[in-house]
């Protein structure tokens, strides 16, 4: 799995569980079995959904800050907080728990979307929200972000 694609509207059922969207479970039939890591998101409402791999890469990263520096300290404590390890059913479901539903807003319409290595899963309206909210500036982001022309960085 290089990286994720889609974008899928979804229903929670009463005791937080989450049908993952077929075309994403196909994607990812190679790791379902090894499981996922379920956060909350650093700057967004939402909940991001690494796959074991991905999430090793970046607590690999992370392990190699100073805990003797407060910064750092405080830094792993909020960045981990509220994490869980999280496994899909056999029937291909999430169960998603209820201190993470309670900090993302998430009743019973989501959204699951990729986001190259990881999946972001939304309140549906807080989504079409943060959606709305960028659709402004999203035009000079692309163009800050992807456009320079003078590093191996820009997009041709």
């Amino acid at each position: 799995m290089s990286f994720l694609t889609g974008t899928y509207e979804c229903k929670v059922d009463a005791k937080g569980r989450l049908m993952l969207p077929a075309p994403l479970k196909k994607q990812m039939a190679s790791i379902l079995a090894e499981g996922f890591v379920l956060r909350r998101s650093v700057f967004q409402k939402c909940l991001e959904l690494y796959p074991m791999a991905e999430w090793q890469i970046l607590m690999d990263k992370i392990n190699k800050l100073n805990r003797f520096k407060k910064k750092n300290n405080d830094f792993i404590r909020r960045f981990t907080a509220g994490v869980k390890m999280v496994e899909v059913d056999v029937n291909g479901r999430l169960l998603i728990p209820k201190d993470l539903t309670v900090f993302a807003n998430i009743s019973k319409n989501i959204v699951v979307a990729s986001a190259i290595n990881i999946i972001e899963i939304w309140d549906k309206d807080l989504y079409e929200q943060a959606i709305d909210d960028a659709t402004l500036d999203f035009a000079d982001l692309a163009e800050e972000v992807m456009g320079q022309d003078d590093d191996d960085y820009g997009i041709s």
